[in-house]
């Protein structure tokens, strides 16, 4: 039997690494909550603009929608920076890895949030 568990690295603050343990199980909860809603609640599942439009109208849902995505990039890229960290790179390097990560995890998340609002706008 293969037993796998997540183990910090020896360059990864605790802090972090309790983050992307934590928002790993967020993502399974919220994942959860949005496949139930997505698949299993309502007449059927999301298959025009409209029917988005609609889903988006509820406030609940955008907010639903916006923690789903902060905490998936969070994650992803926190994942990202664990496995650039196995390749034992220099401590300039990881700076440098640290301010692209980062930019990258902004654009994406502010982008998000952004394209989500503007749906909800749409059925105002």
């Amino acid at each position: 039997m293969i037993e796998t568990k997540s183990i910090q690295k020896p360059d990864e603050a605790a802090g972090l690494w309790l983050l992307k343990v934590l928002l790993g199980v967020l993502i399974i909860i919220i994942l959860t909550i949005h496949l139930i809603v997505n698949h299993f609640i309502g007449e059927g599942a999301l298959l025009t603009w409209q029917d988005v439009v609609d889903y988006f109208a509820n406030p609940w849902i955008v907010f639903m929608e916006i923690t789903f995505l902060v905490v998936v990039v969070s994650h992803s890229l926190i994942g990202m920076r664990s496995i650039i960290l196995d390749l034992n790179p220099s401590k300039g390097t990881m700076k440098i890895v640290d301010w692209v990560l980062s930019i990258i995890g902004v654009v994406s998340t502010v982008y998000g949030i952004w394209l989500a609002l503007k749906i909800a706008s749409f059925s105002v």
